[in-house]
């Protein structure tokens, strides 16, 4: 049973982050700005896979037009990316933005901090500040000679300590690096120095499959000690991947019940069906179920029967054929071509 980290509740739209609320599965919107209605559609696309969190880069004025069209198209929080112009930071906030990802350190002096922290306040729009290891503020830098762990959370907290001056305290922090290693150790000198919600990530991961392994180290390992209040896997690949290895990371650790856990054998020379054609199937079809059971479907007699009797419903291939398992018991010898339909008659039964 993992312990979570006891971080600040703040109120996100119609839920929560932090405290004891669920983790939270992020993405954000790579349309140019200029897209409307490709902005849009993408907003649905990820609103259908689940997400649950949306953000989108405001880089201009004109992008503040996103705000209203996205809004009505999707009932998730949205989050406004700002850098440098506080005045965006305001328009969003008057638009009915849900959230704001802004360092307060790189807007101005004191009045834009506090114009920020105003209105946020008064709408009740948590902001996020954001630390990449690329990004740290010069006198920051030259004091540790480089992005280490230990300035990039000074640098978290330095923007933190702008907005609590005026007394604003619905804070979210992310501290993102590109190295697992300094990821992972970020995140845990920030979970020890404050008690803000973390948005967990490993930035500028890389490509689909070297940065889901990435990801699923740096924000895997942190969720494990407790760590991490909303989750982004970045990848360079369409946002709908994100948000699927989002929940794969978050139901590999037991941190997502609402869904069915499949387990599959690699195979070997003792395997007869095809059972990796058949897996991969049997996971496209559970992509949409919200049952919490364990599926198993395995390759062969030496640890098929054995799997799939401890799974709720599972399979255990033969010869050109399978038997199917539900709650320990066999059911029936089922011909190959036949097991994944009949597998999933039996997974709608249950």
């Amino acid at each position: 049973m993992i312990k979570r980290r006891n971080s600040k509740k703040i109120k996100l739209k119609d839920t929560y982050i932090g405290g004891d609320a669920p983790i939270l599965v992020q993405s954000m919107l790579n349309i140019p700005a200029s897209d409307i209605e490709g902005s849009v559609n993408q907003a649905k696309e990820l609103a259908a896979a689940g997400c649950q969190v949306i953000r989108f880069a405001i880089p201009n004025e004109e992008a503040l037009n996103l705000i209203e069209p996205i809004k009505k198209a999707v009932d998730v929080p949205l989050v406004a990316d700002i850098h440098f112009d506080y005045k965006l930071a305001v328009g969003a906030a008057e638009r009915g933005i849900d959230k704001i990802r802004i360092n307060p350190g790189n807007i101005g002096d004191e009045s834009r901090v506090k114009a920020v922290a105003d209105i946020c306040r008064a709408k009740q729009i948590p902001i996020r500040i954001g630390v990449n290891s690329g990004s740290l503020e010069k006198h920051i830098l030259a004091k540790y000679g480089a992005p280490t762990p230990q300035a990039m959370v000074e640098s978290a907290l330095y923007h933190a300590s702008l907005l609590e001056k005026f007394d604003f305290t619905d804070i979210v922090i992310s501290i993102k690096s590109s190295d697992v290693n300094t990821m992972i150790a970020a995140y845990e000198l920030a979970a020890e120095q404050c008690v803000y919600p973390l948005h967990l990530g490993v930035t500028e991961a890389g490509t689909e499959r070297m940065g889901i392994i990435k990801s699923a180290i740096g924000i895997g390992s942190l969720l494990t000690r407790g760590i991490g209040d909303t989750i982004r896997v970045s990848l360079s690949d369409t946002p709908v991947k994100e948000v699927f290895a989002a929940f794969d990371i978050l139901k590999a650790i037991g941190l997502k019940k609402d869904c069915p856990y499949l387990i599959s054998c690699p195979t070997c020379g003792r395997t007869k069906i095809d059972l990796i054609g058949l897996a991969k199937q049997v996971e496209g079809r559970l992509r949409d179920c919200k049952k919490p059971i364990k599926v198993a479907v395995m390759g062969c007699i030496v640890n098929g029967p054995g799997e799939a009797r401890e799974a709720d419903i599972g399979i255990a291939g033969g010869d050109g054929c399978g038997l199917l398992f539900k709650k320990g018991e066999i059911l029936r010898k089922v011909p190959e071509n036949e097991l994944l339909d009949e597998l999933m008659k039996e997974i709608d039964k249950l």
